[in-house]
């Protein structure tokens, strides 16, 4: 009796990288309509100029390649990588800014640089805070709105949930413990930290990119921690008031090293081994 090869087992995703582009551009939505909603057109403007310049740049690599423009760019990857509308373009366009009318203090910034206030005096005296309903004005509810993307995005299965867990949960985590009750010298509440800044942009939107990113589940976590930690660092004791960008990179740069020691276990065998170390032959 003859028998049939059988190859390694292979899991076959029906999701097409164009539709998981679209998903992922729709859970962004809520976000950026908040942003738009709190603080006006400019979020939207910049939103649709950095659209477009990322679809010419790519076209223009594309045709440098001799590669076909259309099939590379319905995949819509590119895409992902209060003034009125009509003040708005002027603004960004003509070059009419007002003085002081476009740029303003985050409640991030705010409580940093609070000149020796203690938490309940800022709450109360400053109206970033005192007209908010728990975080900071504005920025509370578009950390709301990416959340409600990310979860959609957890939900339909584009990405796991170890790494934005494992980030917010080491913020939430640093901000309890160095939360002295409201001093001078305190870095702020858990909340505050959750939900100010760009905090679940980050944890659902930035952290989860699957190029950058390490690969295993527990290499996840141990990534997620490391920007969550990195980024109460900076905000609590650096110079900068927000930090997941510059978390997020040099977070990257450990994404190898973690990926090494992360190594998730080869099918058809019981250990797992470094990335460095060859498979023995059997």
């Amino acid at each position: 009796m003859a028998f049939k090869q059988i190859s390694s087992p292979h899991g076959h995703n029906p999701q097409s990288t164009s539709w998981i582009m679209q998903l992922v551009l729709l859970s962004t939505l809520p976000g950026f309509l908040a942003l738009s909603y709190q603080f006006g057109w400019g979020t939207f403007i910049n939103l649709i100029i950095a659209v477009v310049t990322s679809l010419i740049a790519e076209s223009a690599i594309l045709a440098l390649r001799n590669r076909p423009i259309a099939f590379y760019l319905k995949d819509y990857s590119a895409a992902v990588t209060h003034p009125g509308l009509w003040e708005s373009l002027s603004i960004v366009f003509a070059g009419n800014t007002p003085v002081d009318g476009v740029t303003g203090a985050t409640p991030l910034d705010l409580f940093k640089h609070s000149n020796g206030l203690v938490v309940d005096q800022i709450y109360q005296n400053e109206a970033l805070f005192s007209q908010a309903s728990f975080a900071g004005v504005g920025w509370e509810w578009v950390n709301v709105g990416f959340l409600i993307g990310g979860l959609i995005l957890l939900k339909t299965r584009i990405f796991t949930w170890h790494g934005p867990l494992a980030m917010l949960g080491t913020l939430a985590l640093m901000s309890i413990l160095f939360w002295d009750g409201g001093s001078s010298d305190s870095p702020g509440s858990p909340i505050m930290h959750l939900f100010s800044g760009a905090s679940m942009m980050g944890a659902f939107f930035i952290l989860t990119d699957p190029v950058s990113s390490a690969v295993s589940n527990r290499g996840r976590l141990i990534y997620g921690a490391l920007i969550g930690l990195l980024v109460y660092v900076i905000r609590a004791w650096g110079n900068y008031p927000d930090a997941i960008a510059f978390a997020v990179l040099l977070a990257n740069f450990a994404a190898p090293f973690i990926d090494n020691y992360t190594l998730p276990r080869t099918y058809g065998h019981t250990d797992r081994r470094k990335a460095t170390e060859k498979q023995e032959e059997e």
